[in-house]
């Protein structure tokens, strides 16, 4: 029987040598690892699939960007929705500042809804 794969002998047992080809450089950011921690402990069969069919890092640097450029796409719509003008900065800038901040988590709260929860 021809076999290419290769096993490691371990006390009585051949466990399977296998090895991941080489995956690109670059690191995952915020909403990669959060899909990452998603996957893998609510679909575990999903991420294990994705894993050993060396899907998953492509499919996280994915969701990453993605998640990215839909926040830097809301976040001016939602400041100028609730009034986060130059203006306003300008004349009370901690109200300002306040404003931003719920943007920001009303952005990532559609993001964690549509991109990394799903």
């Amino acid at each position: 029987m021809n076999n290419p794969m290769t096993y490691i002998q371990n006390g009585d047992y051949l466990i399977p040598d296998l090895k991941l080809s080489q995956q690109p450089e670059k690191s995952l950011g915020k909403y990669g690892r959060m899909r990452k921690t998603y996957l893998k402990e609510h679909r575990p069969i999903l991420y294990n699939q994705m894993l050993l069919s060396e899907k998953l890092y492509p499919h996280l640097l994915e969701i990453d960007e993605t998640a990215q450029n839909r926040l830097e796409q809301m976040i001016p719509q939602l400041a100028k929705e609730a009034g986060a003008t130059e203006e306003l900065k300008a004349s009370d800038p901690m109200k300002w500042v306040g404003l931003m901040n719920t943007c920001k988590a009303q952005a990532e709260e559609i993001l964690m809804a549509e991109l990394i929860n799903s």
